[in-house]
């Protein structure tokens, strides 16, 4: 007779099992969350459950601007915890993606230059870029991340240090590959749900395999603090699987940044005046005039004039950054080819596109690439395969910078900067 299949609890307790008896130096990262917040507690239990004397770090990145219920969530979970946790509050004004703004392609918490519009005041205890001699201004908060955990390894002088993470491959694509990578390089012992950053030192995703409801499931059943802000967006009637506390100005966020008026409006009073853009974004994101829904042509005119007319609006250093990737893009579909599907193929020819189809490719694919001139738009269902001018348009007014709905590739600015950071990556490993 088979063994019952273990549930996602029983397994997250193994992976527990497998982390506290590796590893000296074990950390959390917690964002206030309900994922980080559902993995804190998996922590706090597993340690009170089996008596360990020992302590758990617990990283949180403030960002300045949050739901006053999310700083109230954090202070709670560490002060109820403050005997078995050494927190790592970090107050640093690292470089952070906004969408809200065609002026600005990123903001930075904790400006100093700013100091005097601050959202909030810092949290008590916090750190500070005193407290870290890696800060450079250059840095993003992804790279501040990366050599936070080298110099907490450092600090604590570990054998091994594991980072928890609170991701689920429900969340994204991007997730699930991060997991299930058929050519995932280094991990700790084979195990999938880890990932080697550095010389002894690793990721851990133990709830990578949960789902939302799982979440909620747990906080239920063990009677687990949570954010209490994830009430008010189930009251505003925010879809369970689109409630999130993140950086409320990043482009996944445009659409409940206007919440912010609503829950928690002293914070939105203040974040108006903070970052650029945000009382726009609150107004209409979510709608048409930001490139959400179905983006309506003003009459008249054709997507590429309309493209075009988009393009005089925009700050010169803005415009140039979005006429650069164009460039770059009609001419590899011009000269190279978008690889598609034979399916998706035979749709543009039955549209009267005119096309060229190579029938060899370097590509590990089934696809063939396929040249030809940007269209103003087309409707079929793989309108996001397609270069348009309409897909352009969504862009910038999307504030897109990196033109991530095009599925462009990094221009070579961009590219260096990845290089740089990868090769700061490298350097860790040694």
């Amino acid at each position: 007779m088979a063994e019952p299949q273990k549930n996602v609890y029983e397994l997250a307790e193994e992976r527990l099992d497998i982390i506290f008896k590796e590893f000296d130096n074990i950390c959390v990262s917690f964002s206030g969350g309900k994922d980080s917040g559902v993995l804190l507690n998996l922590c706090i239990d597993y340690i009170r459950r089996n008596n360990l004397k020992r302590k758990l770090c617990v990283y949180h990145m403030d960002y300045e601007i949050q739901y006053s219920m999310t700083i109230d969530y954090v202070d709670r979970i560490l002060e109820a915890n403050k005997d078995i946790v050494d927190v790592y509050r970090v107050c640093v004004p690292f470089k952070v993606t906004t969408c809200t703004s065609m002026h600005q392609s990123y903001w930075r918490p904790w400006d100093p230059e700013m100091r005097d519009i601050w959202v909030r005041k810092m949290s008590a205890g916090c750190m500070t870029v005193d407290d870290f001699p890696f800060y450079t201004d250059a840095m993003w908060d992804y790279e501040f991340q990366m050599h936070f955990a080298k110099w907490l390894h450092q600090k604590k002088d570990a054998v091994r240090s594991c980072f928890l993470i609170g991701i689920r491959t429900q969340e994204s694509f991007n997730r699930w590959r991060s997991i299930h990578l058929a050519r995932k390089y280094q991990m700790y012992h084979n195990y999938r749900w880890t990932s080697k950053i550095g010389n002894d030192i690793f990721n851990a995703y133990p709830i990578y395999d949960w789902k939302t409801t799982d979440i909620w499931t747990a906080n239920g059943k063990f009677g687990w603090d949570y954010n209490h802000l994830y009430d008010l967006y189930y009251k505003a009637g925010v879809n369970i699987e689109r409630q999130r506390v993140a950086s409320p100005f990043l482009c996944e966020a445009q659409e409940s940044l206007r919440l912010y008026k609503v829950i928690d409006p002293s914070t939105w009073g203040k974040m108006v005046g903070r970052v650029n853009g945000v009382n726009f974004t609150g107004i209409y994101g979510g709608t048409h005039a930001m490139g959400w829904q179905s983006v309506r042509l003003p009459k008249g005119y054709t997507w590429k004039e309309f493209m075009q007319f988009l393009l005089s609006t925009l700050p010169e250093d803005t415009r140039r950054n979005y006429l650069k990737k164009l460039t770059v893009s009609i001419e590899f579909w011009r000269t190279k080819g978008g690889c598609l599907s034979e399916e998706t193929i035979q749709k543009l020819l039955k549209a009267g596109v005119s096309l060229e189809v190579v029938n060899t490719t370097n590509y590990k694919t089934h696809k063939k690439p396929v040249k030809m001139d940007y269209l103003d738009d087309i409707e079929i269902s793989e309108f996001r395969e397609i270069p348009t001018y309409k897909r352009m348009c969504v862009c910038i007014l999307k504030n897109d910078h990196a033109c991530k709905y095009m599925g462009f590739a990094l221009n070579k600015e961009e590219a260096y900067k990845r290089d740089k950071i990868m090769e700061q990556f490298k350097n860790m490993m040694l």
